[in-house]
């Protein structure tokens, strides 16, 4: 499961990628056989942690199930 991270808190990607022009058509990013379709891959801290990414718009999504 994707989520968004922020400074503060942890939010849904529903809540944000719904607006965003770059989402799929279910209002979620675009996420296709582990590859986060409209943004890129970020470096993990280690083999422990969940898998980062940046989307376009900025967001950091973390997948937290590892899916």
């Amino acid at each position: 499961m994707l989520v968004i991270l922020t400074d503060e808190q942890i939010i849904s990607t529903q809540q944000v990628c719904s607006g965003c022009l770059l989402a799929n058509s279910h209002g979620l990013p675009r996420w296709h056989h582990g590859k986060l379709g409209c943004g890129h891959s970020l470096a993990k801290a280690d083999r422990h942690s969940s898998e980062l990414y940046e989307c376009q718009m900025g967001f950091v999504l973390a997948n937290i199930d590892g899916n």
